[in-house]
């Protein structure tokens, strides 16, 4: 007699009064403490309806196998094949559940890049369709404008006539009345900076320690990917970035969220510059234009004038202490002045030197200097009211790829190919050298705080020094790596107090260095 359940003969066996089933009782007792029903008939089962067998002692007879030593192997033999049997089948099992799940996660991360680059592509189309809409009411404005500029931009049908070699137009210069302004605001800036003080509220040197990346903002296309340049305006702590991909963007940091796509240069934007006071924005590009756009309260930027003095490349856009005029610099080896409301170049300035064009250039806090770098790694120092060349600095080895003014009025920090050099515009001499990187990478960028107190540098990452004086050591006080993998970091600017610093490189990313735990929106 053997047990319903195991199919052995059972030690301890019992009888269901119902059904008259032999079990092993402690079968039995384990299924009906857990279902409470009888195994084979399904009927409801207790303890009770069991009754025990008595029976003799039973002796299991040996099997022929186990009778004598070479059975015993033999059976070792088959358990042990059919284990490796099992094992190997088990491990196919897991090979091609690996291969599935590696499959399903492959199409997983491919569907997800997909979509995002279909969720970007839209949003870029939208943008694009939105600004063309904007601009399209504005081409019959532009042409009226541009045919009444004979009477408000200083006679341009006069100018056209007494055009000599081409693009070398008679301007009206710059006026008495111009002069007296620039120097009425050089003296209050002046005597502003004597009573200047750091403010408690600038980001202490062992905070700035402590930055590391907050956020990265895809911001311009990836088909021409690169940041050339970047611009805060402080009051909205709003960031723009102009590209290689000839479209200029304006992102607001606080909301993670671009606030408009400024397209309508041709090719790559050089440099962009946000007006301090006002809705003004400028945009100078590789096509050989400069654009004034303004904003209006819905975020959005209509082009204002379209400027085409110069006659090659424009590389830099600086704006004047007055917020009321601006100066653009190119490689057809001129600079222009321009008043910002009428867009009327008021004077081209060309370098009797005939050197290769400016690659760089800004305005002095107190807006009665301007400097300018060349392609011939020489930085000139020019009077604004005479426009004359009043000084030149020698020694670098390369373009002169960006000029930063100290806002204490006489540092002077140039970057080139070959180093950064800092001059005492006092003593018109250069007082120390930082030769940051080898010879195959040049430095892209130098930056000034606003309060003068740090500088930064971008070449192939990202470097912030302690600015010190001229026996005074500057200390570097942060490395910050290029996290864009192209090992170029092409801009680098200062935020509020530098509470944080914007960083573009030549991939598409706007990055934010800061205190961890300080970002405001999330990563784009």
């Amino acid at each position: 007699m053997h047990c319903a359940i195991s199919g052995e003969v059972p030690e301890q066996p019992v009888v269901s009064k119902k059904s008259g089933i032999l079990y092993e009782k402690r079968l039995i007792e384990r299924h009906i403490s857990e279902y409470g029903k009888c195994p084979i008939t399904g009927e409801p089962l207790t303890m009770d309806d069991i009754v025990p067998v008595k029976a003799g002692k039973i002796v299991k007879p040996r099997t022929v196998q186990t009778a004598s030593i070479p059975g015993m192997l033999g059976m070792f033999q088959n358990e042990w094949d059919g284990l490796m049997l099992s094992n190997f089948a088990l491990e196919q099992q897991l090979h091609t559940a690996r291969q599935e799940l590696s499959h399903a996660l492959y199409q997983h991360d491919a569907a997800c890049r997909v979509i995002a680059r279909l969720k970007k592509e839209r949003d870029e189309a939208r943008s694009l369709l939105a600004q063309a809409e904007r601009q399209v009411p504005m081409y019959a404005s532009e042409a009226v404008s541009e045919n009444s500029s004979v009477l408000s931009n200083g006679k341009r049908a006069a100018e056209d006539d007494d055009m000599g070699q081409p693009g070398k137009r008679v301007r009206p210069g710059i006026s008495a009345n111009i002069i007296t302004e620039l120097t009425d605001c050089n003296a209050t800036l002046s005597q502003q900076r004597k009573k200047r003080q750091i403010p408690p509220t600038l980001a202490p040197i062992g905070g700035l320690e402590r930055y590391t990346q907050l956020s990265s903002h895809p911001l311009h296309k990836t088909s021409k990917p690169g940041i050339l340049s970047i611009d805060i305006q402080y009051s909205k702590d709003i960031i723009a970035t102009g590209g290689v991909d000839a479209t200029a963007v304006v992102f607001d940091r606080s909301t993670g969220q671009i606030v408009s796509t400024l397209s309508g240069h041709s090719k790559k934007v050089t440099s962009v510059r946000f007006v301090a006071e006002g809705e003004f924005f400028l945009t100078g590009s590789a096509d050989k234009t400069v654009r004034v756009w303004q904003g209006s309260e819905d975020g959005n930027y209509d082009c204002r004038h379209i400027l085409k003095d110069h006659t090659a490349e424009v590389q830099a856009v600086t704006v004047h202490a007055t917020n009321n005029y601006f100066v653009t610099a190119s490689l057809d080896n001129t600079w222009c002045f321009y008043d910002l409301s009428s867009g009327l170049c008021m004077a081209q300035v060309a370098d009797a030197s005939k050197t290769d064009g400016y690659s760089s250039a800004a305005f002095h806090p107190d807006g009665l200097i301007l400097g300018t770098g060349t392609s011939e790694a020489v930085v000139k120092i020019w009077d604004v009211k005479s426009q004359a060349n009043v000084a030149k600095f020698e020694g670098h080895a390369g373009p002169v790829t960006a000029i930063s003014f100290s806002e204490n009025g006489y540092f002077l920090a140039t970057a080139a190919h070959d180093s950064v050099k800092l001059w005492d515009l006092r003593k018109l001499k250069n007082f120390r050298t930082l030769n940051l990187y080898d010879s195959d990478t040049p430095t892209n960028s130098v930056e000034f705080d606003h309060s003068g107190s740090y500088l930064g540098i971008a070449g192939s990452d990202i470097r912030v020094y302690q600015v010190g004086s001229v026996k005074a050591d500057w200390n570097c006080i942060k490395t910050l790596p290029d996290l864009s993998g192209t090992g170029r970091a092409t801009c680098v600017k200062f935020g509020p107090d530098a509470s944080y610093i914007a960083v573009g490189s030549m991939d598409r990313n706007l990055r934010i260095f800061g205190l961890p735990g300080d970002e405001a929106p999330l990563e784009s």
